[in-house]
């Protein structure tokens, strides 16, 4: 499993507020299985909000010691340009405990409504350590349902796949997620399906998460 690539879900879940505003969230999700960590962070950096900094820190860490090998750990600091309102674009520097270092550009493309949210992630980056290329795509389909002011139903699909050299697999998931939110508190539960490797080794954890905006 050396050329493993994750981009997680909180990439994206900061694009439900507007594109350029400072934003900042964390989610845990603790399943049967495993349990992740996630931290995103976006900010502008000039005064037109033309340039967004945006930052992503994960930890994914499997319960059983025969699992230890899909253990991740990320960093990834992104600068996006916002061509308008539905697409930006930028480039990345990307570290992953499992793959190394590997330089990214992406294209953003996002449509929302009040209450739908859909984002499509098209990436292409470049291994350090292999010295090889490869495709990825990240898609969010978020929903959420008032109930009162306070109080809002959400269901969250996040769905990701990498190919190396543009032809062979070597990540995907989908990540399912059904919450309440109350006050910038989220709380719900949540499955994870992986696929790892040419020929998919896969794995499922349904457990339960929280989320919170700071």
């Amino acid at each position: 499993m050396k050329n493993i690539v994750t981009i997680t879900t909180v990439l994206i879940l900061g694009f439900a507020n507007t594109l350029n505003a400072q934003f900042t969230q964390v989610e845990l999700f603790s399943g049967f299985n495993k349990t992740d960590f996630t931290l995103y962070a976006s900010y502008p950096i000039n005064e037109k909000r033309t340039l967004n900094s945006a930052t992503l820190a994960f930890f994914q860490k499997f319960n059983e010691k025969e699992n230890e090998e899909f253990d991740e750990v990320g960093i990834q600091p992104t600068l996006f340009w916002n061509l308008n309102k539905h697409i930006s674009v930028g480039p990345s520097l990307y570290y992953n405990s499992v793959a190394g270092y590997s330089e990214r550009f992406s294209a953003k493309l996002a449509v929302k409504s009040s209450r739908l949210l859909v984002v499509v992630i098209p990436t292409v980056g470049h291994y350090h350590r292999t010295k090889r290329g490869y495709a990825e795509t990240f898609a969010q389909v978020q929903f959420r349902t008032p109930i009162n002011k306070r109080v809002a139903i959400w269901l969250n699909g996040q769905f990701l796949t990498v190919w190396d050299n543009f032809k062979k697999h070597s990540r995907s998931f989908q990540q399912l997620r059904a919450g309440v939110s109350f006050k910038g508190h989220q709380l719900g539960i949540g499955v994870d399906l992986d696929q790892y490797g040419p020929n998919p080794v896969e794995k499922s954890s349904f457990g339960f998460y929280y989320r919170k905006t700071l």
